[in-house]
């Protein structure tokens, strides 16, 4: 059986390896870190279990299909709870929405805001269904390898409603004139990792997921989906090497004859899939003369935030939180603009709060509250244990304040994570957390391509390739890259 070296074990990199295991390869993941699961992995401190990443679940029918092609369900490993509300939303003290998940309470709470409105969500999510049907189903299964991918038929024909070429920002403000219902509309963009303005309206399908197909939470946390990704591994034959950081690449012609690791033996391979950072990758792993793209290239990539992310323990049971919580009590524009168009630390920044024990009394001591609070920032700042300290006081007093309550005297357990862990953990470019934004410009085969034609064996997946950031992409990027070395090195 042909050798195929993953490198990583997140979404990407698992999927991609299970995909090709299935397929008779013999494939090993050689992981950095002591765990599975690159930015999902999780910790426990003091009875807290915290989940170090993502902890949105949303598009629950893409992990279905993932675990379908192997003749498995997501139920097979996890629980599943449809939250409602999907989220609380603080505008001040005084205001603050609850966000429903039911069809007739949405539409009920648009038209208390904004009398008319509620006709023109239902067009706009059934743009959004369309645009989605399309995207997931097509569109993130391309390769991004040619432009005649996007010269299929059915998106030939749909190509306007996709509304490719218009702002969401421009979109979401030809239905709705409400503030409020606008920076709603708006805030799934950020997790795409680019302002609205620079967005493309396909993206509106981000607000299908949200306000039709819902938002779940794994009992358990979300890790519960990397244990499960892991165990479907390795029931298909895949191999792990744990603190096996790979440190090179060495080459034979144009072909990738070994892998190095760190302080430890170099291993014969036939093929590649690096699920770690591309940038790092190419510019640190590969020899200059089999790079594909410049380091001056890759300065010019216009990258999703990076976060500030503290996990604390609180001693006490919270009041007026939910499982997820969207603080929108400061300017959204300047926040924005502080991260995408001026680089700097965040003047006063919007920020968002997981309260996983609102919903999962496992992941906390009795009693007990695990909060989870994330602020996102620009790429490439100079992180400090002084700059952090700062922004945990700034976001503390406010959530006491929104909140109306004592919040800081009952933190037994804190830990901070930003840039430099990014970086150390991941060598993630310039410590950004969520990789390359789903501009206009950086879609599809504008992305950075999961082939090297100067490397005949080296394959690309995870959040700086195709399809995007975000964990159901990521999902999907491991299968298209699975299908493309299949396809290019044969059985």
């Amino acid at each position: 059986m042909k050798q195929i070296a993953v490198i990583g074990s997140g979404f990407a990199g698992l999927s991609a390896a299970t995909s090709l295991a299935s397929e008779g390869y013999d494939v090993t993941i050689y992981e950095k870190n002591a765990t599975p699961g690159g930015r999902a992995r999780k910790f426990t401190a003091e009875g807290f279990t915290f989940d170090m990443g993502p902890s949105w679940y949303w598009m629950p029918d893409v992990f279905e299909s993932y675990f379908n092609r192997f003749e498995k369900k997501a139920s097979d490993y996890y629980h599943l709870v449809r939250l409602d509300p999907s989220y609380r939303v603080f505008f001040s003290k005084d205001t603050v929405w609850d966000i429903p998940a039911k069809p007739q309470d949405l539409n009920y709470f648009f038209e208390k805001e904004e009398p008319g409105s509620s006709t023109k969500l239902e067009t706009f999510l059934k743009e959004a269904e369309y645009k989605y049907q399309v995207g997931i189903n097509d569109l993130v299964y391309k390769p991004g390898l040619s432009v005649t991918e996007l010269l299929d038929l059915r998106l030939a024909r749909g190509v306007f409603k996709l509304h490719v070429f218009q702002s969401i920002s421009k979109h979401i403000r030809s239905y709705f004139k409400s503030p409020r219902l606008i920076q709603l509309l708006e805030f799934p963009v950020l997790f795409l990792g680019a302002s609205p303005q620079d967005t493309p309206a396909l993206y509106s399908l981000m607000n299908y997921a949200d306000m039709k197909l819902g938002t779940w939470y794994p009992k358990g946390g979300m890790y519960e989906i990397v244990d499960a990704m892991v165990s479907l591994a390795k029931e298909k034959g895949v191999r792990f090497e744990f603190n096996s950081e790979v440190s090179a690449l060495t080459m034979n012609s144009t072909k990738v004859k070994e892998i190095q690791i760190k302080g430890s033996k170099s291993v014969k391979v036939d093929a590649v899939v690096a699920g770690a950072d591309y940038h790092h990758v190419e510019q640190h792993l590969l020899p200059r003369q089999f790079r594909k793209y410049s380091e001056s290239y890759w300065q010019s990539r216009k990258l999703a935030p990076s976060s500030i992310i503290f996990y604390l323990g609180v001693n006490k049971k919270l009041d007026n939180l939910l499982h997820h919580n969207l603080f929108f009590d400061e300017d959204f524009q300047q926040h924005t603009q502080e991260i995408y168009e001026s680089p700097q630390w965040p003047t006063a920044p919007l920020f968002y709060v997981c309260c996983p024990s609102k919903t999962d009394e496992t992941v906390a001591p009795v009693g007990s509250e695990n909060l989870f609070i994330l602020i996102p920032v620009a790429p490439g700042l100079t992180d400090d244990e002084a700059t952090r300290e700062r922004y945990y006081e700034m976001i503390l007093t406010r959530l006491e304040k929104l909140t109306g309550q004592s919040i800081k005297p009952h933190v037994t357990y804190k830990k901070s994570y930003a840039h430099r862990n990014f970086i150390e953990d991941y060598h993630s470019f310039k410590g950004n957390a969520y990789g390359l934004a789903n501009t206009i410009g950086q879609t599809a085969n504008l992305k950075p391509s999961i082939l090297n034609k100067r490397v005949s064996n080296l394959f690309y997946t995870g959040q700086l390739t195709v399809p995007g950031p975000g964990v159901p992409p990521s999902l999907i990027s491991g299968q298209v890259v699975a299908q493309e070395l299949i396809k290019r090195i044969g059985q």
